[in-house]
């Protein structure tokens, strides 16, 4: 990261530098596990591979979330649901791809139930290549990630904002209509 004498002069540029430093060394993980990826998780939580030196943690509510990390694949039911807890999260919120299921589907890519695209319904910042992706491909993601918000690049919580005509307007034509429950929409 490069803060150069113009940045100094814009206070807004200045200030989003700063922020997007601190914002990449810390970030709080929310996973929702709907298949068999997630079995690599524990290892890359625990004492093995240890997220926490990446300065990486796990998180139990979407609200205090940076990161949701979705494992697995999505059904109709399951998207839903990752849609409501996405629209929770607070921003800068960032939306991470696990396994090939998110991409393609995987082995169920042609099932009627299965969603095969996670980034035609919300913006994905990357995806963890691989079925299913070894802890290392999982660090190396999040180290990326790290990088990509330190330099300002991590830009999905923008672009579902910019373009959510789009995104709500999949998200309609596969589910019906999508109702955010909370306390602040009901």
């Amino acid at each position: 990261m490069n803060i150069f004498e113009e940045d100094l002069n814009d206070t807004i540029t200045f200030w989003e530098k700063i922020k997007n430093i601190f914002r990449g060394k810390s970030l709080w993980m929310l996973h929702y596990c709907t298949g068999c990826g997630a079995v690599e998780l524990p290892p890359t939580m625990t004492a093995r591979f240890d997220m926490e030196r990446l300065g990486m943690g796990p998180m139990a509510t979407p609200r205090q979330a940076d990161v949701l990390l979705i494992t697995g694949y999505l059904s109709v039911k399951t998207l839903r649901r990752v849609i409501y807890t996405y629209e929770q999260m607070m921003t800068p919120k960032y939306l991470v791809g696990f396994g090939s299921c998110t991409l393609n589907g995987g082995i169920y890519y042609d099932s009627y139930a299965v969603i095969d695209r996670l980034d035609y319904y919300l913006p994905v910042d990357l995806y963890v290549a691989g079925c299913m992706p070894r802890p290392e491909a999982i660090m190396n993601t999040f180290k990326t990630l790290e990088n990509m918000i330190t330099k300002g690049e991590a830009n999905g919580w923008k672009k579902y904002v910019e373009n959510y005509d789009w995104y709500r307007n999949n998200q309609i034509r596969s589910l019906g209509e999508v109702y955010v429950k909370d306390e602040f929409h009901e």
